[in-house]
């Protein structure tokens, strides 16, 4: 029986594809990947410098030229295509690095990567959910957004039981074809935006995208969340190899990782939660000094339960993070032009998200231990916070 895509398209059903896009596409892809780090340092005799350099040329390239190309796609037309788009992509990716044996191969694979994540990940979900809900906006991107703590929690867990049985090069195969399933058909039925009968939106003026690029807002919105994800990059990129300085087994570094995800289940409600009560700035001060304020547990000396304090604080702000970002800026400029503000500001996140944690990887293969790159993190995590505080805290359209 075919069935019109309107009989599929309620605002659940909106959710619930999100949060399998979010899963596969962020949740396996980008906090997938950096388990396997230590396998090329082992296998190739790369650096973590080296490691960690193909997550930043492919978003240091994608970004600029794709960022605004796609949202502007999105708000042209919808983010179905985009959804579906993004997955197959990633999917090339991980094929591309489970055959790679050259340098050449790992970035263009990375390139892959970042392309997947620009046309499937964050940005046509924020877009969907922002044009179906309203007033419980904040709820919906939260559940939504659920889909990356529940990918990343799973993904260290299955990707070590498949290197132990398979190898790694095959479950990088693997996990390219699980996010296929799980995300390419829900996103194929789903339906870009409302109908009236439907869903009843607020009706709200569109905002000329040249007064957007004209408001000093869109830039402290832009820098504050760069350095934000700055920051979760930097410690997400390099948590595996900094647990494998310690010493953790793979079973071991896998289990602590799973926390920090777990915990970002939490995160993302309670974010979602506070962003319906009060104004989105102080929820986004409050992530950034959250993400700012675990990282120090990283630098003390051992004690019991370190690392596992570490992961449920961190955890906690890595849940409202990417979040809360699209949040303030459709209280700032509306849901019209949501897709070019987001495709521009993710560019900007992207660059951030790229450059960051090589440079935390760098000062390591310097210094020879992780504390000077993840001093720089707790200082950019803290800078975005003071960048935050000059946001408005009331609703603007101007």
């Amino acid at each position: 029986m075919n069935l019109p895509l309107r009989k599929l398209s309620s605002q659940p059903y909106v959710v619930i594809t999100a949060f399998c896009s979010l899963l596969a596409i962020v949740g396996f892809a980008l906090y997938g990947l950096p388990f396997f780090y230590d396998f090329y340092k082992e296998e190739f005799g790369w650096s973590a410098k080296v490691v960690t350099s193909g997550n930043a040329l492919g978003k240091i390239l994608v970004a600029p030229l794709f960022g605004f190309i796609a949202g502007w796609i999105i708000d042209r037309y919808g983010p179905r295509r985009m959804l579906i788009a993004g997955a197959l992509i990633t999917f090339a990716a991980l094929f591309g690095l489970s055959r790679m044996n050259s340098l050449g191969i790992f970035y263009i694979s990375y390139i892959f990567v970042a392309l997947g994540y620009v046309f499937g990940g964050p940005l046509p979900c924020q877009v969907l959910i922002s044009r179906w809900f309203t007033k419980n906006r904040g709820k919906a991107m939260g559940i939504a957004y659920l889909g990356i703590g529940t990918g990343g929690f799973m993904v260290p867990l299955i990707a070590a039981g498949l290197i132990n049985n398979i190898g790694w090069r095959l479950a990088l195969i693997c996990l390219g074809v699980m996010i296929v399933l799980i995300a390419v058909p829900l996103a194929f039925f789903i339906k870009d935006s409302p109908s009236d009968a439907e869903v009843t939106l607020k009706p709200e003026p569109a905002v000329p995208f040249k007064s957007i690029l004209k408001n000093p807002y869109f830039y402290l919105l832009a820098f504050g969340s760069m350095c934000s994800i700055g920051a979760v990059g930097g410690i997400n990129q390099n948590l595996k190899l900094y647990l494998r300085d310690l010493n953790f087994t793979q079973t071991e570094a896998a289990h602590l990782i799973s926390l920090v995800l777990l915990m970002s289940l939490a995160g993302r409600v309670l974010m979602g939660w506070l962003a319906d009560l009060i104004p989105r700035k102080y929820v986004m001060i409050l992530i950034y000094l959250i993400v700012g304020g675990s990282i120090p547990l990283l630098l003390l000396p051992d004690f019991p339960g370190r690392l596992y304090i570490f992961a449920v604080i961190f955890g906690i702000g890595l849940g409202g993070d990417y979040m809360i970002i699209p949040l303030m800026a459709g209280d700032l400029f509306g849901i019209k032009t949501l897709g070019r503000v987001m495709g521009i500001i993710l560019v900007a996140d992207g660059i951030a998200e790229a450059s960051v944690p090589m440079l935390a990887a760098t000062l390591r293969d310097s210094a020879g231990k992780y504390a000077p790159g993840f001093t720089v993190l707790i200082f950019i995590a803290l800078t975005g916070a003071l960048i935050v505080s000059f946001l408005p805290k009331h609703k603007t359209n101007s």
